[in-house]
């Protein structure tokens, strides 16, 4: 099963980040949303992952580079210049890293990788979204529906704190709760081959474009996730998702 991960968007709305990174590359608890990403996936086996990337995806082949030399102890002979690695405690991933363009559409990066996924049913999220979402229920329902597109919905959280009141008292108030009514796309796809017919080239937008088509065809079923979901538009939602992190961890599926 192989994962495709969007990560070349220019994440304008966080450019107090993003001026200097591409968004997947943000930090939460020292770590990039990108590595939370795919240690999600691989907690279920999932391993193989595609990178798509555009706007200075240089930044995340050399955080893959690096990665290995980084982590884990050594040991330099600074006369020698020798370097002696153990305890590397690193994970067993295969990562490739594919250029897609830094102008090309959601719907455009993924044709562009069409000839690397032609194997069977695949998986695609963006780089900007965790959630504690049961990828072995998502792959199961994706294939008891028999549609080309499963997508994963969610209910996105609201933005302000919510107040119940009668006349002037207040009933309930609730911090940040979750909209009660309405379903966004939350990512964690899941595709069969024949998405690429729908797919026509790099101006293709997978949202604006591909997934009506495939609705229209009914070929597009909707997982519905009522667990946590957050993406990472604003620096806002940075603050929240670190603040999450050093708390509760709700997306953490994976042991430590």
């Amino acid at each position: 099963m192989k994962v495709v991960i969007l990560a070349g968007g220019l994440g304008s709305r966080l450019a107090e980040e993003t001026e200097l990174k591409p968004k997947p590359m943000v930090e939460i608890g020292e770590r990039p949303l990108l590595w939370h990403i795919m240690k999600i996936y691989a907690h279920y086996g999932f391993t193989e992952f595609f990178i798509a990337l555009g706007y200075k995806g240089e930044m995340i082949k050399r955080y893959f580079l690096d990665y290995f030399s980084l982590n884990g102890n050594m040991t330099l002979q600074l006369s020698s210049g020798q370097v002696n690695k153990y305890t590397n405690r690193c994970e067993d991933w295969t990562v490739h890293l594919m250029d897609t363009g830094i102008d090309t559409l959601t719907g455009g990066r993924l044709k562009r990788l069409e000839p690397y996924l032609r194997d069977d049913t695949f998986m695609l999220t963006y780089g900007d979204g965790v959630s504690n979402v049961d990828l072995h229920r998502l792959l199961q329902f994706h294939h008891e529906h028999n549609c080309i597109a499963t997508v994963t919905a969610v209910r996105p959280p609201a933005r302000f704190g919510e107040i119940i009141f009668e006349n002037d008292l207040v009933t309930s108030f609730e911090e940040k709760p979750q909209i009660g009514e309405g379903w966004i796309n939350g990512g964690y796809f899941v595709f069969e081959q024949a998405i690429f017919n729908y797919l026509d080239g790099d101006q293709t937008n997978l949202e604006a474009d591909a997934l009506p088509r495939l609705a229209a065809d009914h070929q597009l079923s909707a997982y519905r996730h009522g667990g946590f979901w957050q993406c990472m538009d604003t620096l806002r939602e940075k603050r929240l998702l670190e603040n999450l992190w050093h708390n509760e961890k709700p997306w953490k599926v994976w042991e430590s």
